[in-house]
């Protein structure tokens, strides 16, 4: 791990394309369902809290060998929201 930046990785090779489509795509009939079934609005929300995390899980995993510092990055920001979980069941 050098300090010299690689030439030919830019911050849109760091996700896969298809990620944020595809979580848009899920989420926007969820969301949809959300708003006509009022009961089913927490799963829609616990959707788009999903679609950030998982892509943050995918980040990590993708880009260990290839730039490890993204990689940390995304396990700090996932350690982060685990804290604010963690956190937030205290406070009950």
């Amino acid at each position: 791990m050098s300090g010299v930046p690689n030439p030919h990785h830019t911050e849109n090779d760091v996700l896969p394309a298809w990620v944020y489509p595809l979580g848009f795509w899920v989420a926007l009939p969820v969301l949809a369902v959300g708003v006509l079934f009022p009961d089913l609005a927490g799963w829609a929300v616990w959707w788009m809290l999903l679609v950030p995390t998982l892509a943050a899980v995918i980040v990590a995993v993708v880009n260990w060998r290839r730039d490890r510092r993204v990689s940390v990055a995304a396990l700090v920001a996932l350690l982060g929201l685990a804290v604010v979980f963690v956190v937030k069941g205290l406070l009950k």
